[in-house]
């Protein structure tokens, strides 16, 4: 999410919470989610409340970290934790008075697959029969996810017509939710590696990237190489069968892989105005980035790809030139 979305849906939700004169007190996540990036941390820190996860949660960006038994308090309303892993290790759902929040343990009419990273179908239907099914079952049900819309039913309903429990013992669960053989989500690696470290999505590099340099338009660029203007030195970043196949006129090629071990051997006056390219201009936006972080204070990209520049009908030329 970007920082003026997550900005606009922080103000969103705090005017929603403001004109029922409430506050937003804390941000929980019920579990580190591994097919999408989560905003809770970026949130939290726009709307100035603290992030609540399970203490299994690997993410280093927890302020609260909460175990079973444990209770929020807010006002005199209490949110009871009880640990659920299966979905994932560290998925907790949270018990009020007339309800609970399932996260990704018990949807309606389904339940949380288990065979993503730290999920357990054993741990799981242990989670449902030994933790959740042992609350009231009048409590009304609220899953992480409703797509459809569905009204909620109660800890009863689920477990009497809830067509994943319609197994006879742990076995028979165990077997089917291994049988599902799910697609795997786009982004599962970088979703994980993002939501449990911290860290970036490839998405946000690029984009604060492309806020720390400047570009070069396929149009400027093509009438300097038709000038045979030497003012700019112009680096294509793709690897090297690409480059051999196609590339920009008077071009040089040094990968991606190898920019920081290579660049001062072609440029050893880092006030040489570098351009870089790659193939979508996602690649040499970065890369024209980190020439910045290393001194080349004038670095640019092209502003767009080479298949922009090809499809502009602009010249190219090809040879393993380097």
């Amino acid at each position: 999410m970007r920082g003026g979305s997550r900005r606009a849906r922080a103000e969103r939700y705090a005017a929603t919470a403001a004109a029922r004169g409430l506050a937003i007190q804390y941000l929980i996540d019920t579990h580190t989610h591994a097919d999408h990036f989560s905003a809770t941390r970026h949130i939290a820190r726009d709307l100035g409340a603290p992030v609540v996860m399970h203490r299994a949660s690997p993410a280093p960006f927890v302020d609260l970290a909460v175990q079973d038994g444990d209770s929020l308090a807010l006002g005199t309303l209490r949110l009871r934790v009880v640990h659920t892993p299966g979905h994932t290790a560290d998925s907790m759902c949270l018990v009020l008075p007339d309800r609970v929040l399932t996260g990704d343990t018990l949807l309606l009419g389904s339940l949380g697959r288990t065979d993503l990273p730290t999920g357990n179908a054993e741990a799981l239907w242990d989670s449902l029969h030994e933790h959740l099914f042992a609350l009231d079952p009048a409590l009304l049900v609220h899953p992480g996810h409703n797509y459809k819309s569905a009204p909620p039913t109660t800890l009863a309903e689920q477990r009497a017509t809830n067509p994943r429990l319609a197994v006879p013992d742990r076995a028979a669960f165990v077997a089917e939710m291994s049988a599902r053989n799910l697609e795997l989500p786009r982004h599962v690696t970088e979703a994980l590696r993002t939501n449990a470290s911290g860290g970036k999505p490839v998405s946000q590099l690029i984009h604060d990237a492309a806020r720390a340099i400047a570009f070069m338009s396929i149009g400027e660029l093509r009438r300097r190489v038709e000038e045979r203007r030497s003012e700019v030195a112009i680096v294509d970043v793709r690897e090297a069968d690409a480059f051999a196949a196609s590339h920009v006129p008077g071009a040089i090629h040094i990968p991606r892989g190898q920019l920081e071990l290579l660049v001062d051997r072609h440029f050893p006056d880092p006030a040489t105005r570098v351009l870089t390219y790659c193939e979508f201009g996602k690649i040499s936006t970065l890369a024209a980035a980190t020439l910045r972080q290393m001194g080349f204070a004038s670095a640019i990209a092209l502003d767009g790809g080479f298949r922009d520049w090809v499809a502009a009908g602009a010249p190219v030329e090809s040879g393993a030139k380097t």
